[in-house]
């Protein structure tokens, strides 16, 4: 089979993950992961983009990876406009919001501009995206929020949850598009998605923390609360964010984002540990178990994925609550690089057609 080199790129806040695949097989996979120091000379996260695109071709140069090869870039998308889900070729509208983001700065924006640039140095590469944080497939009951000022929006674990949601239909021998699935990604936020026939037709929205609280997000607060707070004079705007976003669920009630490190504490006898682990796991239950009725309670499968997918006794507690809706599969971590890297190599191969950002 002839050699077709992926390079598929993903930045986090803090860290950069790469991989080179050839054809389905990796070849190389590096978390590159960027200190307070090399960060905070860029007064913004687009500042960083010429930083971080050093250190990747630097660390393709020291795995000896022959960059001529590779014949397609694939960036995290990141918020750009609202969009369907797919693959989008890198073009100048879209380099346009990723610098200029119309939803908000997030260090994804950084992946599609970089594969772009990249793609340009080499004599016969292509760029791309895939399934971005802002896919949305949205029914329009969902949109409605309760208040005319005020519309629901789509900004989740796209990448992650289509791809694992691929996997188990796949395993099943199934396709995606036939079944209904509740996809429920777990990380440093949380979401969860009602798939009904290959489209997240409901899905909190985890950017800003809807949902259940996380390792570092609130989740939904109670609204009047919340307003007296915002209108107290006693927090900054900034600070309130933060306790939404950043510096929320986990890391207020226990000082601390690692799902890992929580339960240790549990295993040493932490009460008070157990009890916000165990209130977490109750949060995404019921979320689950609000997603059924979206799909008319025709629920195929319900699939757990992300990094605390790891934790067997926080999934053990979901499934005890939820096992009666449908059958509970789960895939512990994130299939995001391969997810980037496959979606790059169905273009190659004439799969897909790629689609054209044209907002």
């Amino acid at each position: 089979m002839d050699e077709l080199y992926i390079l598929a790129i993903n930045p986090g806040s803090t860290s950069t993950k790469i991989a080179v695949f050839d054809n389905t097989n990796p070849i190389f996979l590096k978390t590159i992961n960027h200190g307070n120091e090399d960060l905070k000379k860029f007064s913004c996260i687009s500042e960083q983009y010429e930083f971080r695109k050093a250190v990747i071709l630097e660390e393709l140069r020291k795995a000896e990876i022959l960059i001529e090869k590779i014949k397609v870039v694939v960036g995290r998308g990141g918020l750009v406009k609202p969009i369907e889900s797919g693959v989008y070729r890198i073009n100048e509208n879209l380099i346009r919001d990723l610098k200029n983001s119309p939803v908000g700065e997030h260090a994804s924006n950084l992946g599609g501009l970089i594969a772009n640039d990249l793609a340009l140095q080499l004599p016969d590469a292509q760029a791309f995206i895939a399934d971005p944080v802002v896919v949305d497939e949205l029914c329009p009951l969902a949109r409605v929020s309760g208040h005319p000022a005020f519309a629901r929006k789509s900004i989740f674990h796209a990448l992650n949850q289509k791809a694992i949601a691929r996997t188990h239909a796949k395993s099943v021998l199934k396709n995606y598009e036939d079944l209904n699935l509740i996809v429920v990604h777990l990380g440093g936020g949380i979401s969860i998605g009602a798939h009904e026939k290959g489209k997240v037709i409901d899905v909190n929205q985890a950017l800003d923390g809807e949902g259940p609280f996380s390792p570092e997000r609130s989740g939904t607060l109670p609204v009047s609360d919340l307003a007296n707070l915002c209108f107290s004079g006693t927090v900054p705007k900034e600070k309130v964010k933060k306790m939404v976003v950043g510096e929320g669920g986990l890391v207020a009630y226990l000082g601390t984002n690692s799902a890992y490190e929580v339960e240790q504490r549990i295993l040493r006898g932490d009460q008070e540990a157990k009890f916000y682990f165990d209130a977490m796991a109750y949060q995404v239950s019921k979320y689950i178990g609000m997603m059924a009725p979206v799909l008319k309670c025709n629920v195929d499968a319900i699939l757990i994925t992300g990094g605390i997918a790891h934790s067997k006794y926080f999934v053990n507690q979901i499934i005890e609550r939820t096992y009666k809706i449908a059958p509970v599969h789960v895939y512990p971590g994130e299939d995001e690089m391969r997810a980037l890297a496959m979606n790059g190599l169905m273009v190659l191969k004439g799969e897909v057609v790629p689609k054209i950002y044209d907002k």
